[in-house]
Order: C-alpha cells, then sequence, then structure tokens
C-alpha cells in the first residue's frame, strides 16, 4: 500500500483543489500548484534542522514565495503572478486560507489572513532586482570641439 499513498495524497489535493477554484476562480489552478510548491521550497531547510517546527508564518512563507517565484521565473515573476490572477501579497493570503478551509493547509490560532497583506510590493520583490543599477561615477563631460583622446 506504500505506493499508493503519494498518489492518494495527490489526487486529494487535485479534489481539493477542484472544489476551492469552482467555489473561489479568482486564482488560476495554477497559482495554488505553485504556492503549494514554494511551501515545499520554503519548508525544506527546516526539514534538514533537527528541532524546527514544520509550521511556517505567513512572513516566512512569503519569503520562501518571493525567493521560490525568482528562481522560476525570473523577470517573469509579475506578468506570470498578472496571468494567475495575483497582484498582490494578500493574494497569497487569500489562496493560503482557501486550502485551509477544505483541509489541505492547517493555521495555528495566531495564524490570520492580515499576516498577507502588504508585506511587500511587489515591484521592490520582482522588478526592482532586474533593473539595471545606476553608475556610481559620475559621467564625464565630453567637449566636441576638442581632439579625441587615446584610451589607456
Amino acid at each position: 500500500m506504500k505506493s499508493l499513498l503519494p498518489y492518494m495524497e495527490h489526487q486529494k489535493f487535485d479534489d481539493a483543489l477542484d472544489k476551492v477554484v469552482a467555489t473561489d476562480p479568482r486564482f488560476d489552478r495554477a497559482a495554488y500548484l505553485f504556492l503549494r510548491d514554494a511551501l515545499d521550497y520554503t519548508l525544506k531547510p527546516r526539514k534538514k534542522a533537527p528541532g524546527q517546527p514544520g509550521h511556517v508564518s505567513g512572513a516566512q512563507l512569503l519569503e520562501g514565495l518571493r525567493q521560490h517565484a525568482l528562481k522560476t521565473f525570473g523577470p517573469m515573476v509579475p506578468t506570470v503572478f498578472e496571468y494567475w490572477g495575483i497582484r498582490g501579497t494578500e493574494d497569497f493570503g487569500a489562496i493560503v486560507f482557501n486550502l485551509v478551509e477544505v483541509g489541505i493547509l492547517g493555521k495555528t490560532e495566531t495564524d490570520s489572513i492580515e499576516d498577507f497583506k502588504g508585506a511587500y510590493s511587489f515591484h521592490d520583490a520582482f522588478v526592482a532586482p532586474f533593473l539595471p543599477r545606476r553608475i556610481s561615477a559620475p559621467a564625464r563631460k565630453i567637449i566636441i570641439d576638442s581632439p579625441a583622446e587615446e584610451l589607456n
């Protein structure tokens, strides 16, 4: 029976996801799958460290989501998230709590959807890392009437 367990867990997730997407169609199914992958990414270092709790806070999950999104999609993160219906960190909170409602994810008494509101701007998290950096040295002024200088 061990070999059927991953399939059964996957089927349970798929069935629950069907129910969630039918109830709340704001977000593409792929957004839920990405959140699950990002949660695994966030938990991975904790599994290696003994004594680390298996539960992550909203802030920890959002940081894991940010890192995983940058590694997975690079500068296309805003485009992908927009396509999925995700426009801010609070949307990830809605996705998490949709999964809590169907029993796929758990929460503690201190967990709140408010933990996901305004945690970071998508521009700062997903656009700014790919913008060209400003040159700190001032540009040399070139005088047109002067002879060309030899580069060293």
